[in-house]
């Protein structure tokens, strides 16, 4: 089969479309047609050497798909052949070709495209994981959500605003709008606002009951001091660096702060099929309905990978970047 694959650690351009062998799919595993993939942070990570796929997952990069059951283990008999679906992977979106297991897998909504299905997996049940099984998400809670405009972000305003809950968001200037039409009630410029100053603020210096952060060391202090009493920070990256200097560990005490580090790849199978189908049972629904979607900013043919990942890499996108896998 046709994959794109990363040739040595490096930049963009060590991505190339090749070929490699077509996964052999287990008795409970179905074998996909890939139509779509998207990226994520992770799959830059993993082309520059510093993010290895975990034990027994595909070097290919990729962690979402949408496409068309071509085949079924012995096991399998969730999905007939045909069939569009769309589901999370530990890697190998880039191909034509993937076996996943039957039960990480969902029936694309007649009213998406394969395009708009790739786009949500990663995004959405990261966002979910985060949200509601990790930050214990409630109705009339205040979430901030920094890199606002991000896959994940986009993802996590709309879910907090079918929470009923109230969404701050960090991001550039040029994205506050599509921010502000998911959902998103505050709007801070990081690059000049202090997003304390802003989070006291809207909440009548209370703080916010969760925090969604992606930066890392450079926020830790700044979201504690953002964050309500009793409150929550979801670590999810740290893309801004991991090492801090030094750190009063009371004022997690003064807080009674939870702070959660978690990544998604790297979970059992049967924590990935779990929260696929709470996922599935509980947004998949707002999805067929058109009150939830995922936000595309730009779509590439597979062979202009290297570009896809270069705009993804200078902050430019505004929601998912999708792949077209062109036969």
């Amino acid at each position: 089969m046709k994959a794109v694959l990363i040739k040595k650690p490096g930049g963009p351009e060590v991505l190339r479309l090749g070929t490699y062998r077509r996964p052999k799919h287990t008795a409970e595993e179905v074998l996909v047609r890939v139509e779509a993939t998207a990226l994520n942070r992770a799959d830059l990570l993993q082309r520059a050497g510093k993010y290895p796929p975990p034990k027994g997952a595909s070097p290919i990069p990729g962690l979402e798909v949408s496409g068309v059951v071509e085949q079924r283990g012995r096991k399998a008999k969730k999905w007939a052949k045909g069939a569009r679906v769309f589901g999370l992977l530990a890697g190998g979106g880039y191909a034509e070709y993937v076996a996943v297991h039957e039960d990480l897998l969902m029936p694309i909504p007649e009213n998406l495209s394969f395009e708009e299905a790739a786009a949500i997996p990663e995004a959405f049940l990261t966002a979910f994981q985060a949200l509601y099984w990790l930050g214990d998400l409630k109705a009339g809670q205040h979430v901030l959500i920094h890199a606002g405009a991000s896959g994940v972000g986009t993802a996590a305003i709309q879910l907090v605003r079918a929470t009923r809950a109230h969404a701050c968001i960090t991001a550039s200037p040029s994205k506050h709008q599509i921010c502000r039409n998911l959902g998103a009630e505050v709007l801070i410029n990081y690059h000049e606002e202090d997003f304390v100053e802003r989070v006291l603020a809207a909440t009548h210096s209370r703080g916010v009951d969760l925090v969604l952060d992606f930066i890392g060391a450079p926020y830790l202090e700044r979201n504690l001091n953002a964050l309500a009493t009793d409150g929550r920070i979801i670590l999810l990256a740290s893309m801004g660096g991991s090492v801090l200097e030094s750190f009063d560990l009371r004022r997690l005490f003064a807080k009674r702060a939870r702070v959660t580090a978690t990544t998604l790849r790297s979970r059992s199978l049967d924590y990935k099929i779990k929260l696929t189908q709470e996922f599935a049972s509980f947004v998949l629904p707002m999805i067929a309905e058109g009150r939830v979607k995922a936000v595309i900013d730009s779509t590439y043919h597979w062979k202009n990978a290297a570009d896809a990942h270069r705009r993804m890499e200078a902050n430019r996108n505004v929601g998912k970047i999708v792949m077209q896998v062109v036969r």
